[in-house]
């Protein structure tokens, strides 16, 4: 008779040794799936090695699915996920079972996209809503990332890598696989306290064998991070508890040097100290303070080549800001947003409308859920004044709130308010006294992911108040697996005016609807066709349609991963005033007239698992009165695993008739990363934008030395590209360090 010990080892061997497709059933592909948590009896040595006894007594995560390059079978190089957990740390263990070793590893630098090479993530929504969730991830040399999903993760943007938080993890390479283990803590996560089952889902890539797969099934048509397909996870055992004295301090220290020589300043040296702090409440509640915040280790914004009218949008890329940023910033649509972040600290000089950065002095946000059916957000953040350039000292108030309707749907409602709280007045347009805005929002999202929408209203108010100062919209999205169709419309007030949101257009109705059709040839090349059509349409009061544009085309994506689209598109500008595309200070078009043209184009994304990876993008035909085409893309080369170069670049050649703008804009942006360990990352950002005549040089050397604690030493150069004349220099430490009280 076997003794138990015996036994343990025995099961233990077989853990270790036995193919996986024997280990384990299928199941019904109907049912979501379901793993358990133990609690873990002893500490575990954090090797990746899954050599504890504990993880044999969870029932794992297994038996994915393949969801490229087919959706219809179990992936036959399987993943097995395990969990534990104490009353301090969520533990997780995987075994990633692979056909060789030839991983694709572009970098050690940590917050990788998934894309393109080997890796396993994992996606917590503890609060089984279906809307937001935690991510972790490592890859098999032990790189690891966190992420938020915002918004149920319909779409790459909801995907916000810029996170951070305190965990541990390791890898380790045997003969058939690679395995992890990771350490969460309790502190680091937000879940309800008393609730024994989260929703859990996990995607893998696999290079060698081509695959991506995903734990719950999530059909082609879907994004792979969609929240929409979850499985589950039960803690056997009772629930997690919410850990008493959750906060946490992140003190700063900075000196820098820096000169505007266009300015002809002298050399300013600077310092700087001032801190961040995380205050859990509760179990679902988190409270970032803030004083006197540095935002210098941030990376620059990727310039553009803009021959539009309008202002273009560039991410949040501040940590103070993200966690939990889709409850302030996910109300009304993209060009019509109430709140945007990058506007808090930012006024209008009275006399040249530039805007302008003022100092931030503190800030508090208060954010997350108050049970499974409501979230809410409070933000305030006082910003400096600058009386010599006219500016009041703003104090910036956000409140906002959702509840949770149905299985995924929600109700929001969200106020803002920018107040003028300091000794300096000015009622004129440029900077106002307050400026608010109030709305609702209604957002649908089935549970299959089927329907998905949003409807809206929402008015601004001023100290001039006065108008149309109302905007509106609602969009429809219907998703089945070989059609994905939507329509929108959108109306925005002449005089709606919100000052901290981001609008860049006001006084028009627009109505568009986009359309795909999505075929699954039997063909071993590949995985998707089919054709794709899309049409918008603006109109003002008084003038009726004045813009318009169609396109038309055809979309291939193959099973070595590239993807292949052309098409043909008209577009009608009205322009109502004078208007140079080239930004330039060339000879304008004449306004108060239509513009008709038409253009085709083609895009090309090559396999992205290969060492040399390109996409490009090429368009050419009819500019207003005139031709143009362009040239834009990248060139990605690894040299693994210590890191990249992505050369980015866009070329456009504008050809108008005399005397209006004939010229050649060219921007390139080659960014250099080299990892010269886990800890130790130097990013190399070089910029040469044609159109404004700059080039920007930003270095940025980030060492880890501690969980979450940093020191940037960060290098930027601006000339002017006209004679090479510097513009402004600056050199800048930081260090930050991550403290649990």
């Amino acid at each position: 008779m076997k003794t138990p010990l015996t036994l343990l080892l025995l099961a233990a061997c077989l853990f270790h040794l036995a193919p996986v497709a024997s280990q384990f059933q299928p199941r019904d592909p109907g049912i979501p799936p379901a793993a358990t948590a133990v609690r873990f009896t002893q500490n575990i040595t954090l090797d990746g090695q899954l050599n504890e006894a504990d993880w044999l007594r969870s029932s794992p995560a297994t038996d994915f699915w393949e969801t490229f390059p087919a959706d219809t079978s179990r992936v036959k190089d399987q993943t097995e996920i395990y969990f534990g957990y104490d009353d301090k740390n969520l533990y997780v263990g995987a075994k990633c079972y692979v056909q060789g070793f030839n991983f694709v590893i572009p970098s050690l630098r940590r917050d990788y996209r998934a894309g393109g090479n080997d890796n396993l993530t994992l996606v917590f929504n503890p609060f089984k809503d279906k809307t937001n969730a935690i991510v972790f991830g490592m890859n098999p040399l032990g790189v690891t990332r966190e992420a938020l999903i915002y918004n149920g993760g319909e779409n790459n943007a909801d995907f916000r890598e810029e996170w951070d938080n305190k965990w541990y993890g390791e890898s380790f390479i045997g003969e058939n696989y690679w395995s992890v283990e990771m350490i969460i803590p309790f502190i680091s996560l937000r879940f309800p306290e008393g609730d024994p089952q989260w929703y859990f889902n996990s995607y893998r890539f696999d290079t060698q064998s081509n695959t991506r797969s995903t734990w719950n099934r999530i059909p082609q048509n879907q994004i792979i991070m969609s929240l929409a397909y979850m499985g589950t996870i039960d803690f056997l055992g009772g629930a997690p508890q919410a850990q008493g004295g959750n906060t946490t301090l992140i003190p700063y220290v900075s000196a820098g040097v820096a000169k505007d020589y266009a300015a002809s300043t002298a050399t300013a040296w600077n310092s700087g100290i001032g801190a961040d702090a995380k205050v859990g409440i509760g179990s679902g509640l988190n409270l970032d303070l803030t004083v006197n915040p540095d935002f210098s280790q941030v990376e620059v914004d990727e310039q553009v080549i803009n021959t539009t009218r309008f202002e273009l949008f560039f991410p949040e890329r501040r940590q103070f800001f993200l966690e939990n940023a889709d409850l302030f910033s996910s109300f009304g649509f993209e060009e019509s947003n109430p709140f945007f972040s990058r506007r808090i600290g930012v006024a209008r000089d009275t006399t040249t409308g530039v805007a302008l950065q003022n100092p931030i002095y503190y800030g508090a946000r208060l954010s997350g859920k108050l049970n499974d059916d409501y979230r809410i957000g409070l933000l305030n953040m006082q910003a400096a004044a600058n009386f010599d350039q006219g500016l009041p000292s703003y104090n910036y108030t956000v409140a906002a709130g959702q509840r949770k309707i149905g299985d995924r749907s929600s109700l929001g409602a969200i106020f803002v308010n920018k107040q003028n709280l300091g000794s300096f007045t000015d009622s004129s347009e440029v900077n106002q006294n307050f400026n608010r805005v109030v709305g609702a929002d209604y957002i649908l999202a089935t549970k299959d992911n089927k329907w998905n929408g949003k409807t809206f209203l929402h008015r601004s108010f001023s100290d001039q108040d006065g108008g149309d100062d109302y905007v509106h919209g609602i969009t429809i999205a219907y998703r089945q697996r070989h059609w994905n169709l939507q329509y929108y419309h959108a109306y925005v007030g002449e005089n709606y005016n919100a000052e901290v949101g981001f609008v860049p257009r006001k006084g028009f109705f627009t109505s568009g609807f986009e359309g795909q059709r999505i075929d699954y040839p039997n063909n071993p090349r590949v995985v998707q066709k089919g054709p794709f059509t899309a049409g918008q349409f603006f109109s003002q009061p008084g003038a009726g349609i004045t813009d318009y544009n169609f396109d038309f085309g055809y979309e291939w994506r193959y099973t070595n991963t590239s993807e292949f689209n052309a098409g043909v598109g008209f577009a009608n500008i009205f322009l109502f005033e004078d208007f140079d595309p080239t930004r330039t200070d060339a000879t304008p078009l004449p306004g108060n007239r239509n513009y008709g043209y038409w253009r085709v184009g083609m895009e090309y994304l090559s396999d992205a698992r290969k060492k040399l990876a390109v996409n490009y993008e090429l368009q050419a035909g009819e500019f207003f009165n005139g031709t143009s085409y362009s040239l834009g893309g990248g060139l990605l080369y690894r040299y693994q695993p210590k890191g990249s170069i992505n050369l980015r670049f866009n070329y456009q050649f504008i050809n108008l008739p005399a005397p209006y703008a004939s010229t050649a804009l060219f921007l390139i942006g080659p960014r250099i990363d080299l990892t010269f360990s886990k800890s130790l990352f130097l990013t190399t950002f070089l910029q040469y934008n044609e159109q404004f005549d700059n080039f920007n040089l930003n270095a940025r050397l980030q060492w880890r030395f501690a969980p979450v604690s940093d020191f940037f030493l960060v290098y930027t150069d601006n000339y002017n590209t006209v004679g090479w004349e510097v513009r402004n220099r600056s050199v800048v430490a930081k260090a930050t360090y991550w403290l649990n009280i």
